[in-house]
């Protein structure tokens, strides 16, 4: 008789640890699908716009350029198609103006240096945070600003960065120096539209999706040892049956705090997500 009720607690216990089993495997799944192919997890990426580099005029003959005057004729460019001024950065400014020194000092003239550096790099070291910069680059001796800004309204490229609607701010350098051996002029645009323009993503609670993963990780560690270790028992006598179902009882308590930890993560993940969603929109206008 003791061993019929022996063997009735074994099974109760057992098919207690069989469906956590299941609920594990379910729910293991389901969270590291969300996590691998959820865009929330992956970094925001940031979009650089450039155009082929600008040739003009070698004749140096009454060329003049001014960082303001290139402005201007920009702004005046787009509101002939009904988009907003851009507003002058300082912080673009300085971009622009580390640009065309690093070109006449290392006589280059293409958008990446000969170091590497790009127009990110540019908004990087000068503390400009952004979710999209463009540049446009111009050598040679344009007549005025209002020439330079017409030879890039001409390029169908640099003309997409001058009326692109997601730039709000803009910064200008000109430049005149000596290039390949002759004096000409060197004009950098940078356009941006600043991190500050959409609303952020909350860094604590990637963090906390980082921990907690970290934590649901650990603890599937634990449930699978604890289920190898189940496994590989075969109990026999009355004391071997008890040892068995504490056995059972203390895993199915580590699976219980499993599937908890994993419901929070999902719940963080889809918050994260939401909040993705929102600036990826923003950073598409």
């Amino acid at each position: 008789m003791k061993k019929v009720v022996l063997f009735v607690i074994f099974i109760a216990a057992a098919v207690g640890f069989f469906h956590y089993g299941g609920k594990i495997s379910q729910k293991s799944e389901e969270v590291l699908q969300n996590i691998s192919d959820s865009p929330g997890i992956q970094e925001i990426k940031k979009q650089i716009l450039t155009s082929g580099p600008l040739r003009g005029s070698s004749n140096p003959n009454n060329a003049y350029l001014t960082d303001g005057g290139t402005i201007i004729w920009t702004n005046q460019n787009r509101a002939e198609f009904n988009l907003p001024p851009l507003k002058e950065n300082a912080k673009l400014n300085l971009a622009a103006e580390a640009k065309v020194k690093d070109m006449f000092q290392k006589q280059y003239f293409e958008h990446i240096s000969p170091t590497g550096a790009g127009p990110g790099d540019l908004a990087d070291n000068v503390g400009y945070q952004y979710i999209v910069i463009g540049e446009n680059l111009a050598l040679g001796n344009y007549k005025n600003d209002k020439a330079l800004v017409e030879a890039w309204m001409n390029s169908p490229g640099h003309r997409a960065n001058i009326l692109n609607a997601k730039f709000t701010e803009i910064g200008v350098a000109v430049g005149k120096g000596t290039y390949e051996g002759k004096t000409t002029w060197l004009a950098v645009q940078e356009f941006g539209k600043p991190l500050s323009a959409c609303p952020q993503i909350d860094a604590n609670l990637k963090a906390q999706i980082s921990s907690i993963r970290a934590e649901v990780e650990n603890l599937e560690s634990q449930v699978a040892a604890k289920k190898a270790e189940l496994d590989s028992l075969d109990p026999k006598t009355k004391e071997e049956y008890e040892a068995y179902n504490q056995k059972v009882a203390e895993y199915n308590a580590l699976v219980k705090i499993y599937n908890n930890k994993i419901d929070i993560l999902k719940g963080l993940i889809a918050a994260y997500n939401s909040q993705v969603n929102v600036f990826n929109a923003c950073a598409g206008e």
